[in-house]
């Protein structure tokens, strides 16, 4: 079978062509363009880059500073260590176009490392534009011998896995202003750096930025105006300031290149990954609570499938699934699992789920998210700990425990517990006494608690025998105030013709900790506040009536947008877009002067994403 567009969900949001229009119209467009300006030569080279942004396009020098000036990127000689391609089947579907040399080279996908999601939208590209043919089956080994042998150390895939996990979070990886404006006001900054390439490979990218999007130049162009920079020297002459593009160049070829220690070091460490067997999972989904179960995979040819049961520490309630998974690089696991039972309302973990997971180098841990929904909104925080038969502490329950309190019973999770053990053996911490334990299983243990009126606040470690679980057990002295999470979130109109976007609101309680100011560093959250909800106009314009039409937020803080489209009954028949307040009170914790504790969060809610850009997962 032919991979064609349909196969692979290729889309148009990726700035490639218009509904309804031809990949060759496309093209003689661009040309147009550049031939009517009279600035530019357009190169069509044959190899896409690796990230989504990446295309197989480049036009000329778009950075006169570099040290290569007068030179189009195409013509700089490649300088660095290129890595060979040694799979049969990759040389056979992309060495037509990419000729090898004799080290075994083939021309720029030898210089690129990327995510296994960066190289599938090469293989969505290369089919979409160049008229590569390939079987989905094809595609999918050779998706997994690139995102594997050219693909990126853990330490390198770590910091950006929120991309892969579909997070929508505040980026804290920005170095600096001028990377912000070059980089990260179209797309997440995740995204450039979940690739690594020769200075070559990056001036190319950044030409095919040029080629395909009109922002893209004027951005490049402007000079940077960096704060950290030497002060220019005194006299009349002008200094001139680096571009945003060449600035960039010379930031992304130092910090991400194609060669690194890391890479060189990980490379070697590469094998078939050991994940068979038992895995402890906890998980938590927002607005639903924690879980605590177990996942067994088992080899499946080169693959992996999987049977998970998960239970709800706050109803008991069960979910068995079944799954398949790959790990790329010796440890990043793409996976989808189905479930037993119907699925009741769009945010049921009964839905199918993509999993994203970073399996430690050690393969002993692993941590990442299962996703689901039209816009990847709901998910699961998943953590996983390999059964070795050794003592294993995944969770206590209940979440947190307050000084003074007395008699309290406190469940300790986790599998291989000794059923011996004696009270001394079982540690909360400083000012928590353990007066009895009780093993109701392997899995479970049951520790009767006082907890002095003096004792430290804090996330306290639990500790059995000599397995501690880190920071699992919060002992507050007072809740001072409410978070709502998520603090800012942006929701989606649908449910005509399109999908709609939803947000899960929850309140978190927190003390102000050992300090007493609230909003310091020695904060901590303490455990989940029940709450009622409303929402309150968020005011910009004079006429507003946003609460009225953004959508609907029930009594748990599930928020369901209103439909997409011009709506007659609203002024000037805007659509049913807005912003709003989300405000959560708590139903039983009070502020000092004994009113109910509140927060608030943002909420934007727009339109539908009427195009969407092609990511799905990889070979799923």
């Amino acid at each position: 079978m032919t991979v064609t567009q349909q196969d692979h969900g290729l889309s148009d949001r990726e700035g490639m062509t218009a509904p309804g229009r031809s990949v060759a119209a496309f093209w003689q467009s661009v040309a147009d363009r550049w031939r009517n300006l009279g600035k530019r030569r357009l190169l069509v080279l044959p190899l896409l880059s690796g990230t989504i942004l990446s295309a197989s396009i480049v036009t000329a020098q778009v950075d006169p500073n570099a040290s290569e000036a007068g030179k189009d990127p195409t013509d700089w000689a490649e300088k660095e260590t290129g890595i060979p391609v040694t799979d049969a089947l990759t040389t056979e579907k992309c060495g037509s176009c990419h000729a090898p040399d004799a080290k075994g080279n083939l021309s720029r996908i030898s210089w690129i490392r990327a995510t296994p999601e960066g190289w599938a939208q090469t293989i969505k590209r290369m089919v979409k534009l160049n008229g590569l043919s390939i079987t989905a089956e094809e595609a999918k080994s050779v998706i997994k011998y690139l995102g594997t042998w050219h693909g990126l150390a853990p330490e390198e895939a770590k910091p950006v896995m929120y991309l892969a996990e579909r997070r929508i979070q505040d980026e804290t990886i920005i170095p600096n202003e001028p990377m912000r404006e070059a980089c990260a006001t179209c797309h997440a900054f995740a995204q450039p750096l979940s690739s690594r390439r020769s200075h070559r490979e990056w001036a190319l990218l950044q030409n095919m930025h040029v080629a395909l999007y009109s922002q893209a130049e004027a951005e490049f162009n402007r000079p940077v105006d960096d704060p950290s920079a030497p002060p220019p020297p005194r006299g009349d002459q002008p200094v001139k300031k680096p571009t945003h593009a060449k600035f960039a160049l010379d930031w992304l070829s130092k910090e991400v290149p194609l060669n690194s220690a890391a890479w060189t070091a990980w490379r070697p460490r590469i094998g078939a990954p050991r994940l068979s067997g038992k895995w402890i999972v906890t998980a938590s989904q927002r607005g639903h609570g924690r879980m605590i179960g177990t996942m067994t995979i088992t080899p499946a040819g080169d693959d992996f499938t999987t049977s998970t049961t998960l239970r709800s520490l706050d109803s008991g309630a069960t979910l068995t699934r079944s799954g398949k998974g790959l790990v790329y690089a010796g440890y990043s696991w793409r996976g989808t699992s189905t479930p037993a039972g119907p699925v009741a309302r769009p945010d049921d973990m009964a839905s199918g789920l993509r999993e994203t997971m970073y399996f430690a180098p050690g393969q002993n841990s692993a941590e990442g998210r299962w996703y689901w929904g039209e816009y990847h909104e709901f998910g699961l925080d998943v953590k996983m700990v390999r059964a070795t038969g050794a003592p294993v502490i995944a969770a206590v329950s209940p979440e947190a425990l307050p000084t003074g309190a007395k008699g309290v019973e406190v469940r300790i999770y986790g599998d291989a517990l000794p059923a011996s053990l004696t009270p001394a053996e079982v540690d909360f911490g400083s000012g928590v006494t353990v007066r009895k334990l009780t093993a109701v299983s392997s899995a479970e243990l049951v520790a009767t608690v006082d907890v002095a009126a003096n004792a430290i606040a804090g996330r306290h470690d639990v500790a059995v025998g000599g397995v501690v679980l880190e920071k699992a057990l919060p002992v507050y002295a007072s809740i001072d105030y409410l978070k709502v999470t998520p603090e800012t979130a942006l929701t989606h109109l649908g449910g005509i013709k399109y999908g709609k976007g939803y947000e899960q609101f929850e309140a978190i309680a927190w003390s102000s900790g050992p300090d007493g100011k609230p909003r310091t560093d020695d904060d901590f959250p303490v455990m989940t506040a029940p709450s009622t909800w409303a929402m309150k106009e968020f005011a910009t314009v004079t006429y507003d009536d946003d609460i009225r039409y953004v959508g609907t937020l029930d009594v748990s803080g599930f928020f369901t947008p209103n439909v997409e489209g011009p709506n007659p009954e609203r002024k000037f028949s805007r659509n049913n877009y807005g912003e709003v307040w989300v405000v959560a009170t708590a139903r039983a914790l009070k502020d000092k002067q004994g009113k109910p504790l509140t927060a608030q969060a943002y909420l934007v809610t727009t339109v539908p994403a009427y195009k969407r850009w092609d990511q799905p997962e990889v070979g799923q």
